[in-house]
């Protein structure tokens, strides 16, 4: 499947990615108004970094204790009563007079709920496109949600310029509410993937099981690490341009973009795996030239660059599925996000805590080399793979091509 029309007529596609599409709305712009609203209420870019990206860290222990869910509970159903769940959480948290401790109270049950997310809708359109339109179909979502954070963050920072950030959160929430309706009413109900009730139990079996091959885990510490890290940075726009934010989240919105859309369709698939690791590089690179402090235009053109090189989860995820059989397709995904997006609840919380001890200038090339080195870091243990034989926990072969060394194909 190399066309955008043969995937959009793939039935269910395209209610599948206008609720999405929705979703991704109000994610924008009730992260931006969120923060905003923190930032104003504590003036602390810790704070502020959190509110936006700390839910992220409530993945992992959805990860450790609810993720058998994702192959064992109704996609449908499932997908319909996360985003209405999000829609109620929205509403509280513009409640006016809600202390700074209960609204991350209320993010840490958000983020524990979202921990099935990836895993249900990313095994789900592993079932609605064939195998050879995966990557394709899961470059369009990844070039659409960069298309509406374009335009929600840049929605969102002149909403906030008259209109309260609480306003703005009830505007999600209804957008969530929209995600949640067409959900029910677009996709067809289909049973679970896989036999039996979510447990703990289960949780830690299959995350065991996964995680006991080594080309799978350094593939997933591939997808996880450097893209936190950078996240990390990223949560600092708003105590970077308290009064541009949403320009910087805008200018990263369109770099992801064009590195979806590069990757996911102009690139041959036979060179996606040696694509990367130079593009995780790029990832970071730039923003070590925020220790030099630039103006708002040259910082939003570093972003647009540096964002290019989010287009490497693309062929990371293509390698993890080609290593995970089609039975444990939601779960691995689900592992996949839930540690990317826990790592990136990390990096926030790592940056945050450097800003407030330095300054966000200072912090944000920090992230960077730290992102670099573990790129460089996994591309060697990769390449060592690639020289000696497969030592991988359940038979299969060494771990090349887990950041793009080697001749094999490894989704968002």
């Amino acid at each position: 499947m190399r066309s955008y029309r043969e995937l959009f007529r793939t039935p269910e596609y395209t209610p599948f990615f206008s609720a999405f599409t929705a979703q991704g709305a109000a994610l924008t712009i009730g992260g931006l108004a969120l923060a905003t609203m923190v930032y104003r209420a504590t003036d602390s870019p810790l704070l502020s970094a959190l509110s936006m990206f700390g839910p992220q860290l409530a993945q992992m222990v959805g990860a450790t204790f609810l993720l058998s869910g994702s192959d064992r509970l109704p996609p449908r159903a499932t997908l319909t009563g996360m985003n209405l769940a999000f829609a109620a959480v929205t509403v509280l948290l513009a409640l006016p007079g809600l202390p700074i401790g209960a609204v991350f109270g209320i993010l840490f049950l958000q983020g524990l709920v979202a921990s099935l997310g990836g895993g249900v809708s990313g095994g789900l359109l592993n079932e609605i496109l064939p195998k050879n339109g995966y990557v394709l179909g899961r470059s369009v979502f990844n070039m659409v949600f960069g298309l509406t954070q374009v335009v929600g963050f840049a929605l969102g920072g002149a909403l906030l310029a008259v209109l309260s950030p609480r306003v703005c959160l009830l505007l999600a929430a209804a957008l969530y509410a929209v995600a949640a309706l067409v959900f029910r009413l677009g996709l067809t109900a289909r049973p679970p993937r896989t036999a039996g009730r979510p447990s703990v139990k289960a949780t830690w079996h299959t995350n065991a099981l996964l995680w006991s091959s080594r080309p799978r885990r350094l593939t997933y510490l591939g997808l996880w690490i450097p893209n936190g890290l950078v996240v990390g940075i990223e949560s600092l726009y708003v105590s970077y341009a308290p009064h541009a934010a949403g320009v910087l989240f805008a200018c990263g919105a369109l770099g992801m973009f064009v590195g979806d859309v590069t990757v996911g369709r102009l690139v041959p698939p036979a060179w996606r795996p040696r694509l990367a690791t130079p593009l995780l590089l790029l990832l970071a690179t730039p923003y070590l030239l925020f220790a030099l402090r630039p103006a708002l235009l040259w910082a939003a053109a570093l972003t647009t660059v540096a964002s290019v090189g989010y287009g490497a989860s693309l062929a990371q995820q293509e390698r993890l599925m080609s290593l995970t059989p089609d039975e444990l397709a939601g779960h691995a995904l689900g592992l996949r996000g839930a540690g990317m997006l826990t790592m990136q609840g990390v990096g926030a919380a790592l940056a945050g805590s450097a800003a407030q001890l330095t300054s966000p200038a200072t912090a944000m090339p920090m992230m960077a080399a730290a992102s670099i080195s573990v790129t460089l870091a996994l591309s060697a243990a990769g390449r060592r793979e690639e020289r000696g034989p497969g030592v991988g926990g359940d038979g299969e072969g060494g771990a090349t091509g887990v950041l793009g060394v080697a001749d094999v194909d490894r989704a968002g």
